[in-house]
């Protein structure tokens, strides 16, 4: 990724947030010699109301070359686009004119529930067998644990369930990978029901959502263990695991603590001499001190605005975190 040509396009999501209209996939000339640089020069309006989109990702990447399911034919041309409330995934191919992408195919929720159970569909990556898909919940009801199927590389047609015994996992939010270490990392959040209708201050307060990450064999599809970070440590989100396929350490972010509202970044870790995995906090954010006029019920008795830190990136060389405070509008390097 390092050596590629620099991005002059950004694809983004665009939601329709009274239901009036559907959700659309904004293009963004982020080429700075171009007159329309900055600019949104066209967009890709999705064919139903109440998608929801969130997180989507490319068919194909780096990791498409891992050793043991190598698929080097595969082109990075399409998005795959998922809704988080309809669970419908959404194929986009942005060939011939990346300006002006379209989408070439839709698999519908039913489909989707049908052939693996998941519903609210949230993360896309490129895996080394498969385009992997995570969901945040099962069961008609949502209530069941969230988890990760995949797509055929070639025709997107679902799969099935990746997992082949999930442990203790029930929580599901993003998912990444070491592939030099055959190791999966998946994160918490909420079921559907859990998080649908926003944060619900009383499974916040009494820390019902994530605060645990997983450790998987990425070829046997079993779940090898368990990192709890602490009860308090609630939503667990955003994995950041490093570029360098030789390192086996990475960065979770945790949207906010129960105890003092704080935020926080823990680094996740493997100890060579013992072969299991532990992660520890290196990043504190605390809460701004506010008037609790100026505060909603749930924050009034804090006295405080908590950063809420929602996502992180890593730089491609590992050197720089980014760590974006959605609740104090930050964004820290």
């Amino acid at each position: 990724a390092m050596e590629a040509p620099r991005e002059e396009l950004a694809y983004v999501a665009l939601l329709n947030a009274d239901g009036t209209r559907p959700d659309a996939l904004g293009v963004v000339d982020v080429n700075p010699a171009s007159p329309e640089y900055g600019r949104l020069v066209s967009q890709v309006d999705m064919p139903h109301i109440g998608d929801e989109l969130h997180h989507f990702g490319w068919n194909a990447c780096s990791s498409h070359l891992c050793g043991y399911a190598a698929h080097p034919h595969a082109e990075r041309r399409y998005l795959i686009v998922p809704g988080i409330h309809s669970s419908r995934i959404h194929v986009i191919d942005t060939k011939p004119d990346p300006r002006r992408p379209a989408i070439v195919k839709v698999i519908d929720g039913e489909t989707v529930a049908k052939r693996t159970g998941y519903q609210a569909l949230h993360t896309v990556h490129c895996g080394p067998d498969g385009v992997y898909v995570n969901a945040l919940g099962s069961g008609e009801d949502g209530k069941g644990p969230g988890g990760i199927f995949t797509l055929d590389h070639d025709t997107f047609d679902v799969r099935g369930r990746w997992e082949a015994d999930r442990g203790p996992q029930h929580f599901a939010y993003d998912f990444w990978w070491h592939l030099g270490h055959d190791v999966m990392l998946t994160s918490e959040w909420g079921t559907p029901d859990m998080v649908r209708e926003g944060v619900n201050p009383e499974l916040l307060l009494g820390g019902k959502y994530g605060h645990a990450i997983h450790v998987w064999d990425l070829k046997t599809r079993r779940h090898l263990q368990r990192i709890e970070l602490g009860e308090e440590q609630q939503m667990v989100l955003e994995l950041r695991p490093a570029h360098d396929p030789r390192k086996a350490y990475g960065f979770v972010g945790v949207v906010v603590s129960t105890k003092d509202l704080s935020a926080a970044v823990f680094c996740w870790h493997k100890d060579e001499a013992t072969g299991t995995w532990a992660a520890r906090k290196v990043i504190e954010i605390p809460a701004e001190p506010a008037d609790a006029a100026d505060l909603p019920p749930l924050l009034k008795g804090f006295g405080a605005v908590p950063p809420l830190v929602t996502d992180i990136n890593l730089s491609l060389d590992d050197r720089f975190l980014y760590v974006s405070c959605w609740g104090t509008g930050e964004l820290r390097q």
